[in-house]
């Protein structure tokens, strides 16, 4: 119809698939463009190493919605199609084959992709990455064997995508090897006390922890990978190696539309950029969050999940503001385990229950005793307690913290 507004929305993940059933439970009534690189519908991404890199779920199961709804809901999905530019003065973006698409909002949803490694063979067939479905589908390729033989994988970078890889591999028989330059898995998230639980967990399920170890290039034979060589110059053989070192944010859009970026595209807490026309959710955003009193910008699940409602309202002209607080989640062997909050990794550490049997809570406390953060393994009633002692930013007594006799509501001091 003449005279409707038309929204974009670029990156069709799960934040961009959000975003357009936003608008339209918001009876947003003009036209909704929705462009994405894969050619798959939007998908939720934490599966790939988790229930469908063990062969629990199908795509489908994690699919946002099928692809009658898009059509149902007015929504043009445009697979397979990467935006090259944003013209913010003239409100258009820019397509590979030279057309451009008008906006009055736009929405970017661009999501993260894989870090790689400067290192000689890294190219190599055989070197995966983990960030699309193809790529699980690869790597789940390279590790099944029909014969009754184990493959052999080396895992170099021990965060949560590696970990989870590494514990799904182990569930398909797969020997496996983790390399991580640091002393503990996860020292960057959650610190080496928290990380050592996570090393021991896996080396009890026969997993090759390699820590304090550096990788100094991947062995090659044939063009294809044959295994890591270490900074030792010992040599780990495997027929497929990963690379899961983090992700880095795809904000070279935004920068290149004049966009105000550090680290990833600056957001307030409506989040709206640096143009009052584009906001901008999930792996991108660096909002300023009004509980946590800075700007955080994390690569979690719940990001994508949560902010497009509110950025949603901020396209429409209505007041909203993003204040949930960080959250992931991880499963591995029998471990189950919730995070929320941000905190240092080098903040004070408080537990409760029993670690050794890794049924317990996790605390990290900054200077004055204040809860920054809370982590649930294997434990699924505190989740709404340890939101509210964040939330209150009141100390706390570490003694009665660490005491599982006394309720959480009762640790204040």
């Amino acid at each position: 119809m003449a005279g409707e507004k038309t929204f974009v929305i670029v990156g069709a993940g799960l934040a961009g698939a959000k975003m357009a059933e936003e608008l339209r439970a918001r009876d947003f009534p003009g036209h909704v463009v929705l462009i994405g690189t894969e050619e798959h519908l939007p998908y939720e991404r934490p599966p790939l190493s988790k229930e469908y890199f063990a062969g629990t779920k199908r795509l489908l199961d994690f699919t946002v919605q099928r692809g009658d709804w898009y059509r149902d809901h007015r929504v043009d999905l445009r697979l397979g199609t990467t935006v090259t530019a944003i013209d913010p003065a003239a409100h258009t973006v820019a397509l590979p084959d030279g057309s451009t698409v008008h906006y009055d909002k736009l929405a970017l949803a661009t999501g993260s992709r894989s870090r790689r490694l400067p290192l000689s063979g890294a190219d190599s067939s055989g070197v995966h990455v983990l960030r699309t479905v193809s790529e699980a589908d690869d790597l789940l390729a390279a590790i099944r064997r029909d014969d009754g033989t184990a493959a052999r994988l080396a895992i170099i970078g021990a965060g949560w995508i590696g970990l989870e890889i590494a514990a799904g591999a182990r569930g398909h028989g797969a020997e496996v090897a983790v390399i991580e330059s640091a002393a503990t898995p996860l020292s960057g998230s959650l610190g080496p006390r928290i990380g050592t639980v996570f090393a021991d967990l896996h080396r009890a399920h026969g997993v090759d922890m390699r820590l304090g170890a550096s990788v100094r290039e991947i062995a090659v034979d044939g063009g294809r990978a044959t295994g890591v060589i270490l900074a030792d110059g010992s040599t780990l053989p495997a027929d497929a190696v990963l690379v899961a070192v983090g992700a880095a944010p795809n904000i070279e859009l935004a920068e290149d539309a004049g966009l105000a970026v550090d680290g990833g595209v600056l957001v307030d807490s409506s989040l709206a950029t640096s143009d009052p026309d584009i906001v901008a959710v999930g792996d991108i955003a660096a909002a300023e969050h009004p509980t946590l009193g800075g700007r955080v910008r994390v690569e979690h699940w719940a990001n994508a999940l949560n902010q497009p409602a509110v950025a949603a309202a901020t396209m429409l002209g209505i007041d909203a503001s993003y204040d949930r607080l960080p959250y992931f989640f991880t499963d591995q062997y029998d471990l189950g385990m919730e995070y929320v909050g941000l905190a240092p990794p080098d903040s004070r550490v408080v537990t409760r229950g029993d670690v050794d049997k890794r049924e317990f809570l996790a605390f990290w406390l900054d200077d004055d005793n204040k809860v920054l953060a809370g982590m649930n393994v294997n434990i699924w009633d505190a989740g709404d307690d340890i939101r509210a002692l964040i939330s209150s930013a009141s100390p706390v007594d570490p003694a009665r913290l660490a005491d599982a006799n006394v309720p959480l509501s009762d640790v204040a001091t």
